[in-house]
């Protein structure tokens, strides 16, 4: 860790007070962690100072160590999530899987999130799924990572046809550690449960006229925004059970 800094700071003329603090900070935060090491050196120093000064405890630091390198985080989205408190929504809040998804893809409960911040889509309250729908994807790139790595796009109201009727997905994505596709349903108003089985249809002709022979069955997400405008994430697997959730 002190070549880490070491090397941060080559070049400098001189060191303030405050910054020889923050290292020694830097240092005793994480001496006893040797775990943590390679991870610490992967991040830029100013990532480091936003976890150090707005994380307080060693399993929030931690979780926002763990999670910026996994995700690819940089600096200004390394602060957006601790502002959004990511790690309190993630220790308090499982992803509402269905029983047949963690059949089949026993590692979606680490990718998901049962909530997620769209905060920087800047929409109005109250708010159409057509103005949700315009915004995610002038903010594509946001949403993405918002996502988590690996999410990669596919197209937005993605046609499938079923019989003689045509049908669009709102937005098509590919996983490429689950390898599947993933799909994603909007919603503003108040969860009901017919929303569920227009998803799960939209699932089934995916897997049967769009994914390719090696990839694995296709995810659906469903994303409804309640009163106090979070998002909160459904995944589900194809399944005639209705899993529980709440918006």
């Amino acid at each position: 860790m002190a070549d880490h800094l070491a090397r941060t700071h080559a070049g400098n003329r001189g060191l303030s007070a405050q910054n020889l603090w923050r290292m020694r900070q830097f240092f005793d935060t994480w001496r006893d962690a040797p775990e943590l090491s390679t991870l610490v050196r992967e991040l830029p120093w100013s990532a480091n100072l936003h976890i150090l000064s707005r994380a307080k405890r060693p399993e929030e630091r931690e979780f926002y160590l763990r999670s910026a390198v996994a995700m690819g985080w940089n600096v200004r989205e390394v602060a957006r999530q601790i502002a959004a408190g990511a790690f309190a929504r993630a220790a308090t809040t499982a992803p509402k899987l269905s029983t047949a998804l963690r059949e089949v893809h026993p590692g979606a409960g680490s990718l998901f999130k049962d909530v997620y911040t769209l905060e920087f889509l800047g929409l109005p309250v109250p708010h159409s799924e057509a103005d949700l729908y315009g915004a995610l994807l002038r903010n594509l790139g946001s949403f993405i990572t918002e996502l988590g790595r690996d999410f990669c796009f596919v197209g937005s109201e993605y046609p499938v046809q079923v019989g003689n009727q045509d049908f669009a997905i709102d937005l098509l994505f590919f996983h490429r550690g689950l390898t599947c596709l993933v799909a994603f349903e909007l919603k503003v108003g108040r969860f009901e449960p017919e929303h569920l089985g227009k998803l799960s249809f939209y699932v089934e002709a995916l897997d049967r006229d769009v994914k390719k022979p090696h990839e694995r069955p296709t995810i659906g997400v469903l994303l409804c925004a309640n009163r106090d405008d979070e998002v909160v994430e459904y995944a589900l697997a194809r399944t005639s059970e209705l899993p529980k959730s709440s918006c």
